[in-house]
């Protein structure tokens, strides 16, 4: 299921990053990898915010579609 499903404060482990190379590159550099834990923190006006490797980033909810956990 996309990333978008989660709840605030739900966690998961990313299984699959969709998306086009250049999508997939950039997610990757900031830190989604599969296998790698994810927890949603907040949804916030098309924005999700995700702790992920000791950090919090923001996405947009377009992005956060391409991330499957």
């Amino acid at each position: 299921m996309p990333l978008t499903l989660l709840q605030a404060g739900q966690s998961s482990i990313i299984t699959r990053i969709g998306g086009k190379p250049e999508v997939r590159q950039f997610l990757e550099g900031l830190g989604f990898v599969v296998g790698t834990p994810v927890t949603v923190i907040s949804q916030i006006d098309g924005n999700v915010i995700c702790a992920i490797r000791d950090a919090r980033v923001a996405i947009s909810e377009q992005m956060a579609k391409k991330i499957y956990v």
